[in-house]
């Protein structure tokens, strides 16, 4: 339940040809930023803007003047970044997503349809398709003690090499107001997150999480 294909249909994000590379998610993070500057230099100029360095933005997308969008960054068609939005770089923002008023997203991937619309942060982390983050739900992605961050489900472990992983939140998933997913949250696809929850290790699929260790099966 946290390999790339139990959480994702790679057919609803360009970043497939990255992710389809890993077994696990998280293991793609490092290669985001890479992989937006080449698919960048493959886009079609009739459907996409450059638009300053390694910054690629579809004409049909709504960017509000007042977003600030560092590169490399590809925003698809159909996007919308709104008024005060913050792209620091390396963020893939699939067809019809959206990234909300004061957001913020650094080395990050938003499938096609993922919602991000006020006041998050979404740092190190994969959004799947059509997920939705409450208003002030926020991935923390890095450990107060700053170790590597390790992967809990259960009574198993795995430990991940890496620093810094946010959420990876799979397809169809619902994080209400106010959440916090703590470093390295894996939560499976059409999962729900109730508001104010402090979620840590892996939610499994088809789940609710009620509260901190509270979670049923979705009936």
């Amino acid at each position: 339940m946290i390999k790339t294909t139990e959480l994702y249909d790679l057919t609803k994000t360009a970043a497939s040809p990255l992710l389809e590379k890993f077994e696990y998610p998280w293991e793609a993070l490092s290669g985001i930023k890479d992989f937006i500057i080449g698919l960048g230099q493959t886009l079609d100029p009739a459907v996409y803007e450059k638009k300053g360095e390694n910054v690629w933005i579809a004409k049909s997308a709504t960017v509000a003047p007042s977003a600030l969008i560092n590169g490399p960054c590809i925003i698809m068609e159909d996007a919308e970044v709104r008024h005060c939005a913050f792209v620091r770089g390396s963020a893939l923002i699939g067809k019809g997503a959206l990234l909300g008023n004061s957001c913020e997203i650094k080395n990050a991937i938003l499938f096609d349809g993922a919602q991000i619309p006020h006041f998050n942060y979404i740092g190190d982390s994969i959004v799947g398709y059509k997920s939705h983050f409450g208003a002030g739900s926020i991935t923390s992605n890095i450990k107060s003690d700053k170790t590597n961050i390790v992967i809990r489900f259960g009574e198993k472990s795995m430990e991940t090499g890496l620093r810094k992983i946010g959420g990876i939140v799979g397809d169809n998933v619902e994080i209400g107001c106010n959440a916090v997913l703590c470093p390295g949250t894996v939560i499976g696809k059409n999962s729900n997150v109730y508001p104010l929850v402090r979620v840590r290790g892996v939610i499994p699929a088809n789940s609710i999480c009620k509260d901190a260790g509270v979670v049923v099966t979705k009936r």
